[in-house]
């Protein structure tokens, strides 16, 4: 009983030694949209913003001041982080927190002791309305975007981006709904970055997101990856509340 008893008290010990060491060598603070926002403010043009994403995407849009970082080539990273000041807070994002988060552990492993990710990423900003630096138009109006979603049948927007993971694991999901209802489904793609507005007017803070509309109203709505499952039984579960709602003709 006593050996059960230190083994169980030694495993416990383990886990807490554990935890307290991945404490301490993850150093990334968590905080919110506007604290992540109010300590950039708060360094002014010396803030240190790193963009994680790809040289194209970051070209496209990007937070005022940042800087794009490739860590992958660890030549050029070195060379790029040698420019930044280790006992300075530094501000790294990418389009949710995929990238981010290995960049944050790399400018922790080399030195930097203050680093904090923008939350929820930079499609989070965008669609909080958050100011960026663009080289892309303003895309579709709302007034665009509502004659766009008219239809008869059941509308599914799909709001995402070429450059993110997690959007492109819907493209089967999607092609396949198209397939299966060639009649009774509208389908429209909105590519997020390059419809910047609109995303905000939708309030839109993550990608993929997929919405369901009906008589133009919103009838169902998801933020992240929806197996084709799932969205064939929201479908059948519209279309069939639509049919109860049809009043049968008299004879």
């Amino acid at each position: 009983m006593k050996n059960m008893f230190r083994l169980a008290l030694t495993l416990a010990i383990a886990v807490i030694y554990s935890g307290y060491l991945q404490a301490q060598d993850d150093k990334r603070v968590s905080i919110t949209l506007k604290e992540f926002e109010d300590k950039v403010n708060k360094e002014g043009a010396k803030a240190q913003i790193i963009d994680a994403r790809s040289f194209e995407e970051y070209q496209q849009n990007h937070l005022k001041g940042a800087i794009n970082l490739n860590a992958s080539d660890d030549t050029d990273f070195q060379k790029q982080i040698g420019k930044l000041k280790k006992d300075k807070p530094v501000f790294v994002y990418s389009i949710a927190n995929g990238r981010s988060k290995a960049l944050s552990k790399k400018l922790q492993s080399n030195g930097f002791s203050e680093v904090y990710e923008l939350p929820g990423g930079f499609s989070n900003w965008v669609g909080s309305g958050k100011p960026v630096e663009s080289t892309t138009g303003s895309g579709l109006t709302l007034d665009q975007y509502k004659k766009l979603i008219h239809s008869e049948n059941v509308v599914l927007v799909d709001i995402g981006s070429k450059y993110c993971g997690a959007c492109k694991k819907m493209v089967p999901v999607i092609d396949s709904l198209s397939l299966n209802h060639p009649k009774d489904l509208k389908v429209v793609k909105i590519e997020f970055f390059e419809n910047k507005q609109l995303g905000i007017d939708l309030k839109i803070n993550s990608l993929p997101t997929v919405i369901l509309y009906k008589d133009d109203k919103i009838v169902w709505q998801k933020s992240g990856v929806s197996s084709t499952a799932l969205l064939e039984k929201e479908l059948l579960s519209i279309q069939n509340r639509s049919a109860s709602l049809t009043p049968v003709s008299g004879h």
